[in-house]
């Protein structure tokens, strides 16, 4: 399934403003992805991934690599190009884990 489309089957994000990536082991912040344009896509894979693993597991990281599709594939021929996708094949591995924090959006 292309990406575009898997997007669309995964929980909304309209709730969040960010997502923190927090190393398990060492409590540092490794990352926020931002709800904004060029990160929505991202926030919401990971989102969906914290949701369901309640964590950035291995085992969720490669669910994570699916989800992707055809960016998966590129940010192996291209690393560096997708961030966030390569973080997703560090984690796998290395069978690291993160931890995330939400960042709910402002009311309006």
């Amino acid at each position: 399934m292309a990406f575009a489309d898997t997007l669309k089957a995964l929980p909304g994000i309209t709730h969040l403003a960010a997502l923190q990536l927090i190393d398990a082991s060492s409590g540092d912040l490794v990352a926020t992805i931002e709800n904004k344009p060029g990160q929505g896509g991202s926030l919401a894979v990971y989102n969906h991934l914290a949701q369901a693993f309640g964590a950035i597991t291995p085992e969720a990281a490669a669910r994570g690599l699916e989800l992707y599709g055809e960016h998966t594939a590129d940010a192996r021929a291209n690393p560096g190009k997708h961030p966030n996708v390569d973080r997703l094949l560090a984690l796998v591995a290395n069978s690291k884990t993160l931890r995330t924090k939400a960042i709910p959006a402002a009311a309006s």
